[in-house]
Formats: C-alpha cells, structure tokens, sequence
C-alpha cells in the first residue's frame, strides 16, 4: 500500500514536540496514523514569559533538538515538514534572532504563528470518529503560554486566543484583563452558563484523563472528575505528584494551573463534559501538510 510521510514539530512554551505520520490514501478518504512522536522538555516559556527573550542556554537546546529532528526526517525520509513555534516565541523579543538562528545552523525553517492561527491549525484536526458531539461545542487547548478556543457548530468556526497557560500561570504571568476579555468573549457569543460540551486538549488534560477515566470504553471525563482529581493535587508537593501520579518533571508542576484554568471555564460555561481527543497543533500540522500535497497535486477536494 502507498503512503505519505509527513513531520511536525511544534515549539510551544513547555516543550518541544516532533510528530512523523503515515498518510494512506483510501476509498473512503485518507487514513492519518501517527508514527513517531519525539517530546524535548525545553520550556521556552520559562525565559520569555519571566525576562521578554530566550536565553542563550535554550537557544542551543532548541538548535540541537531541531538537528535531532533534521536527522530523523532525513532517516525516514519525511517528505515535507512544518515547524511552528508558538506563544513563547511570541512574546520574545530576540524571536527573529532564534529563528535566523536555527535555520541556519540546523537548516529547519521556523514559522512563528499568531494565536489564531494556532486555534485555527488546532481545530482543523478531524476528531476521532467515536467523539459524537452534536450541536455547538468548543474546542479549548491549553498550553504553556495561552489557550486556543474554538466554537465548533455546523455553520462556522469562531476562533480566538488568550494569554492563559500553565508557564505564564507558574510565574504569575496571567493578567486578569485576559480573563475579563475571555469572559466577554463568551458572553459575545452567549456561551456563559450555556453547558457547552468542551473538547479539551494539550499535554496536561490528556494525563488527566488518563488517570481519571473509569473505564477503556469513555471517551471523556466529568467536571466532577476533573473537581475531584484537582482537590487530590492541590495540597501535594511537587515531589508528591511525581510519585504518586508518575509524572513527568515538567509535567508535576503545571498540572495544577492546568487543573485551575479547565476549571474556571467550567465555572463560566457550566459544562458537564470534557471529551478529549488525543489531538493537538502537531495533529493539524500534518493536516495541513495533506492539504498542501493535494493542491500542489490538483487535488483539492479534502476539506
């Protein structure tokens, strides 16, 4: 069977991820399958949310994992690549600098992508087909340096982002007009109190449903689930969260604002629900890929 070879790399605020995936070409559509997946814990966001740029330190963290992932796409003979980098690189002020930097040393050419361009890449990976959410629902990712929300209905997709993440929230980096202008943006679009199921995704709630679901067979988690696991953490050290949940290091200490962001949107939406599938930025890199292929091939039936 042929198949397309296609890599991500997305360069957020707590770390870095390579995605390689198999595209088959099928009667009923293409079949995307994921292939490797590569996570580096370089949190750029620890430099550009607390000092306005990237250090020197993880400028040559960054160069080396990009030449790490120049090999591997030359090994398995990617066919072509997209590198985004995110809020972090943002907010930076010598982000030119890294970017002209790592390409010319590792040869991997970084786009920095607005926020809403990220919600938009985001939401443009098709949801698994046993997530059946009918009517309006709302797409939220959480990462380190913001969070994407999309409102998904049958007519169009409303995009928007905020600088709310985990780093930012670590170093106290969340200003409350963001919040004010969230609020508004779901009072817009008359989300407050509304119960909208949320699709969640980011590194952290797909560890928390990992934990939390109760059975192989669920394919979200309850608000009460999500209550409950946040009133187990609150109180643990960092140390304690290692060893009782088998968390990462860099995942121990941002599991707990992830916890408190998810929450207060409850809080606002009433929302009983969070599905969560297992998809992200690097998902709808690949997408995307897919749908330059098929342009520059003719073909652009795939929505």
């Amino acid at each position: 069977m042929n198949y397309l070879r296609f890599a991500s790399i997305d360069i957020g605020s707590n770390a870095v991820r390579f995605l390689s995936s198999y595209v088959f070409e099928t009667e009923n559509g293409p079949y995307f399958r994921k292939g490797l997946l590569v996570r580096v814990p370089i949190r750029l966001g620890e430099d550009s949310f607390r000092y306005g740029k990237i250090s020197k330190d993880k400028k040559e963290k960054l160069m080396e994992a990009m030449m790490s992932f120049k090999h591997l796409m030359s090994a398995m003979e990617i066919q072509s690549y997209k590198a985004y980098a995110t809020s972090a690189m943002r907010d930076a002020v010598n982000r030119k600098e890294v970017v002209d930097y790592i390409e010319q040393t590792s040869g991997v050419k970084i786009e920095i992508i607005s926020g809403e361009k990220e919600a938009s890449v985001i939401s443009g990976a098709s949801l698994p087909r046993f997530i059946k959410v009918e009517g309006k629902v709302l797409y939220m990712d959480v990462g380190g340096g913001s969070t994407e929300f999309t409102i998904l209905d049958k007519k169009e997709y409303i995009q928007e982002s905020f600088n709310i993440g985990t780093i930012r929230a670590l170093f106290h980096n969340v200003h409350s007009k963001e919040w004010k202008r969230l609020k508004k943006w779901f009072k817009d679009h008359d989300l407050l109190g509304s119960k909208i199921p949320i699709l969640g995704s980011g590194g952290n709630i797909n560890k928390i449903f990992k934990i939390k679901r109760k059975s192989n067979i669920e394919f979200h988690i309850t608000t009460k689930h999500l209550k409950d696991f946040y009133d187990e953490i609150k109180d643990l050290s960092y140390q304690e969260r290692i060893i009782k949940y088998q968390l990462n290091p860099d995942r121990a200490d941002v599991v707990k604002p992830a916890c408190e962001i998810f929450l207060r949107v409850i809080d606002m939406l009433s929302s009983e629900k969070i599905f969560v599938p297992k998809l992200g930025l690097s998902d709808g890199i690949v997408r995307d890929l897919y749908r330059d292929y098929l342009e520059e091939d003719g073909n652009v039936n795939y929505p």
